[in-house]
This record gives C-alpha cells, structure tokens and sequence, in this order.
C-alpha cells in the first residue's frame, strides 16, 4: 500500500496532472457551468475507452506473451535500424485500422520487451512510435478521433477521404523514416541470450486478455465503451486481480483532467470571439488555426472547436492532424506513448524531436496542398 508521503513524491511527476487540474478547478470558479456541460467534457466513453484498453493490454503483458513475441521477433532482425524501420511501419498500419491508442498499447509494451533482450535504445524507439501512430493513422478516417468526427461530418466516401488525406500521411510517415535512420544507433543487434528464455506463457491469461482485446476494440467502435470496460472489470477481477492493480489509474486523472480543462477553456466566450475574427476561407488561415489551437488544447478539442466554422473539411483534417506532433498535448496519442513506457527525461526529449518534426512536415504538407490547389 502506498503510503501518503510515496502519492506526493509521485504527485511531484505528475506536473500535466497537476496543471490541468489547476486549469479546471480555476475555469470552474471564474466561469461556472451547469454539470451537464462538465459530464459532455469529460468525454466518459473515451475515459472508460482507454481504462478497457489499459486492463486488456496489461493482462496480455502479464501472461508472458509479449515478451515471447519480443523474443521471436529480435532474433531474426540483424541491426537496430532495422528493427527501428519494422516497428515504426507495424506502428503506422495498426494505426490504420485499430486506431492511434490502440496501436500504441500494442506496440510499446513489445518495444520495452525488445529493450530488455537487446540494445534498442528504447525512449527513442517509443518516441518514433508516437510520431509514427500520428502519420499512420492520419490516412484513415478511423484512425484517430479527430478523423472519425470530420468523416462523419463531411459526408465523404471512404476511399475519397482516404486519397485526400494520402499526400499528408506519405510525407509524416516518409520524415518519420528517415528520422528513424539516422536517430538509431548505426549498430547491430546485441541480444542478452540469458533473457530469450525466461519468460514462461500464461496461456488462459494471455486468451483471456485477446478476448478482452476485441472486444474492447469492437464496442469502442460501435459505441459502447462503457459496458466493454465494465464487463472486462469482472472476469479480470475474478481471475487476474493483480492486472487491474497495475493500471495507471493516474494517467486516467490526466486524461479527465486534460478533458475538463481544455473542454471548458475552448468554450469560453473571449475563446470563441477571438476565433470570430479569423477568416476561415483563408486556406492558410485554416490551415495555422487547426495547428495552433492544436498545440493549445489538442487535436480533437481543436476539431470540436473548428468543425462548424471551417468550410473545407478536408483541409481542417490535415491542419488537426498535423498539429498532432509538436507538443505533447499536440494528440493525447503521445502522452499514452510517454506514459506506458516510463523512460526518464521522456518529456524532454520528445520534444527535442517532435517540435522540429512539426515545423518541418507543417511546411511540407501546406506545399504540397498550395500544389494539389494549383
């Protein structure tokens, strides 16, 4: 049991927590809502989401199975920059089809185990990833939240939402690559043969929480995330209590925190009189505003907020998804990335990275709109 002093010790690196708390409850006192506009903020499907995901990836993480995987996959590869190229590739198609968290939960707790047999350098990997699960999901209209709001919004076919996002996403995953080679360590791989072996398989555990899995992915997608949390809880609780004791119920706090925050905050009238002032049709205009505000209050709240006034969709889609990279809260994709592998300076080397990456593939891809405009 964690005593009193070890939550503030643990408190003292939860600065984004922190923040947004402060954010919320200062939003709370100065601009008071009813409690039905605080329950929309809080986005509770999204919430329990996540915790389904959380307890579904853990228990596949204490069955042993990951690191078999990890194992299995290791041995074949010869250098870390190939191995940095397989994983930020897996990384970007699973994006397509099961999203950029779910992706996430996939592939880091496989990175940590490669690092644990290996040399892969394992914050770098993970920090590649989360600019991978960005790109690659930015081609699929239900690879992220912000894409699934303006398919829905737009009306477009899929395959026409899929071309015109195409561009965008070849440049993000073409810069993601090349950072990839010439980041990692031009080295062979070096395995610790005494780990290869050492991780026995739970194989109830491990079919329970692949079950858990698709399931969750599947209610998540027709809407119903709540019940999948809520029927994963049960039979996790009777048979695997120690993986609902692993969850990061602090990263939870963040993410209902960072909803309050800057769901109030995007709602404020000076907010919404300042965004009056911006002309939409401007492409550019368009184009900086779904960046910025981005960056501010993150990719999905920044849709939320430009969906009605932008009158191009499609151009507000690249802009939102652009914006992902940059900083942290640039996409909430991020911080799950950062926060499942729990690497020290984590933070501050993400955006030694992702801020660069930003300013560079935001020039790129305005070109190559101006160019598919001409």
């Amino acid at each position: 049991m964690v005593s009193k002093h070890g939550w503030l010790q643990r408190l003292k690196h939860e600065f984004l927590l922190v923040l947004f708390t402060v954010l919320a409850v200062v939003l709370a006192c100065i601009d008071p809502q009813p409690w039905s506009r605080y329950q929309g903020w809080l986005q509770w499907p999204t919430l329990c989401g996540l915790l389904g995901l959380m307890i579904s990836i853990q228990g596949i993480r204490d069955s042993g199975l990951v690191q078999r995987a990890a194992g299995m996959l290791v041995a074949h590869m010869h250098s870390l920059r190939g191995v940095g190229l397989l994983l930020v590739s897996m990384t970007a198609v699973l994006s397509m089809v099961l999203t950029n968290d779910v992706s996430l939960f996939l592939m880091v707790p496989l990175t940590l185990a490669i690092g644990s047999l290996s040399n892969l350098p394992i914050l770098r990997m993970v920090v590649l990833e989360a600019l991978a699960v960005n790109a690659g999901s930015t081609l699929s209209p239900i690879g992220n939240p912000q894409n699934l709001l303006i398919w829905q919004h737009a009306q477009i076919p899929l395959l026409q939402f899929i071309m015109h996002m195409l561009p965008t996403a070849a440049i993000m995953f073409v810069l993601v690559a090349i950072v990839t080679w010439f980041w990692l360590p031009k080295e062979r791989v070096e395995l610790q043969a005494d780990k290869l072996d050492g991780h026995p398989v739970s194989i109830s555990l491990a079919m329970l929480s692949i079950v858990a899995l698709s399931m969750m992915v599947l209610m998540m997608q027709s809407g119903h995330a709540p019940l999948g949390a809520l029927l994963l809880i049960v039979p996790f609780a009777l048979f695997s209590w120690r993986t609902l004791t692993c969850i990061d119920w602090l990263l939870m706090a963040t993410f209902a925190m960072i909803f309050l925050g800057l769901g109030h905050f995007a709602a404020l009238p000076v907010v919404d009189h300042a965004l009056g002032k911006i002309d939409f049709k401007q492409p550019l205009a368009l184009y900086l505003s779904g960046i910025v505000s981005s960056q501010l209050i993150s990719n999905v709240p920044a849709t939320v907020l430009l969906l009605n006034r932008a009158q191009d969709a499609m151009a507000l889609a690249i802009a939102v998804n652009v914006g992902g990279f940059g900083v942290v809260i640039g996409s909430l994709a991020n911080l799950i990335a950062l926060r499942l592998a729990k690497q020290p300076h984590g933070m501050r080397l993400f955006h030694e990275v992702s801020v660069p990456f930003l300013l560079v593939c935001a020039v790129l891809v305005y070109l190559v709109m101006r160019l598919q405009g001409a």
